[in-house]
């Protein structure tokens, strides 16, 4: 399929999008957003939580610092309830993003909740005909899920305005890295992470597509147009402020719709969950609950990886080929650039 036809394609299904199930989605071939270069606009939205002018400004004067440009868009400082604006004033400010050909990224501000509210109200059209790399995290999984599944387009899963550090200078080296990585990622880097040694680990070596997010975000998208389809893929999860028993039912959420069973391998990130409720204690850990999950496959299996509510919180290719290597101990993520050599 040439290039025309292909985007007259995507144009077609991105009318009709709202009244089909994910299952049906075609398999386009991968879109890339351009890499940028020094001067390109990078615009700055609120598509779910506030946040005001001035908490944005380390973030924009550190990316001005990078070379490129600033647009700060409308919901930034607005607040209606604990959103960045009514869900008309957010669908609004984001689709003049997406439509508009003079930017050449997306980031969103922060996360907290209510993508979900406008998710079904935006014409992906303009992103169609004018690719950028939409960045953000946690609430904004279900924007980077959205246009994975429905277009199959990369995006940039890393840390958002509200987790850059007021004074640069006293920002904490992994912190400071994770920040850097952002710039990497948008530049065209190859991305490569290696996490901290766990012997809960499971050794193997998988290629496949890079996938995933807040796992509670994930569980509440299936059913939906923006539901992830994780067969032959690579699949990372995080969360924040859940209890042990909630992480064991979204893992088991995960086994009962089929998404544990295909996968190529797994990525376990930062976990911060709640404590239990005394005489209610769950008595297993995130890591017994994800292993006796996983029980049954024998992908590669990975903890600990620096992804999520937390400083460490490296920039991700979403819906980028990877490779997964966990066989010396050491778990490698890196951005596929080479055949993989056959498992030994």
């Amino acid at each position: 399929m040439n290039r025309k036809n292909f985007l007259s394609s995507l144009l077609t299904l991105g009318a009709a999008m709202p009244a089909l199930a994910a299952k049906t989605r075609a398999p386009f071939p991968l879109i890339t957003p351009p890499y940028l270069k020094p001067g390109d606009t990078i615009g700055i939205t609120c598509p779910a939580g506030n946040i005001t002018l001035k908490e944005i400004q380390p973030a924009v004067q550190l990316i001005e610092s990078w070379g490129f440009r600033i647009r700060v868009g409308d919901t930034v400082g607005k607040k209606d309830a604990i959103f960045g604006g009514t869900d008309e004033e957010r669908a609004a400010d984001l689709q003049k993003m997406i439509n508009d050909p003079g930017l050449a990224a997306i980031l969103c501000a922060r996360g907290g909740y209510g993508v979900v509210h406008i998710i079904d109200r935006l014409d992906f059209v303009g992103l169609i005909q004018h690719p950028k790399w939409i960045i953000g995290f946690s609430d904004i999984t279900v924007l980077l899920c959205h246009i994975h599944t429905n277009f199959n387009m990369a995006s940039v899963h890393s840390k958002m305005c509200n987790s850059f550090p007021d004074d640069w200078s006293k920002a904490e080296p992994v912190q400071a890295k994770s920040i850097l990585s952002i710039r990497q990622a948008l530049a065209g880097e190859r991305m490569e992470y290696a996490a901290v040694p766990n012997v809960q680990n499971r050794a193997g070596l998988a290629e496949g597509v890079l996938v995933g997010g807040n796992l509670k975000t994930i569980e509440t998208l299936a059913g939906t147009p923006s539901d992830i389809d994780t067969a032959g893929k690579i699949l990372f999860v995080e969360d924040t402020g859940e209890y042990l028993y909630s992480v064991d039912r979204m893992f088991w959420h995960l086994e009962r719709t089929g998404k544990l069973g295909r996968l190529a391998g797994l990525v376990v990130g930062g976990f911060k969950v709640k404590p239990d409720d005394p005489g209610e204690e769950f008595v297993r850990t995130v890591v017994d609950i994800v292993t006796e999950r996983v029980k049954p496959y024998s992908y590669p299996l990975c903890f600990d990886f620096p992804v999520g509510h937390q400083k460490e919180n490296y920039a991700l290719k979403y819906g980028i080929p990877h490779i997964l290597d966990t066989r010396d101990g050491l778990a490698r993520l890196s951005e596929k650039s080479v055949t993989l050599a056959p498992l030994p």
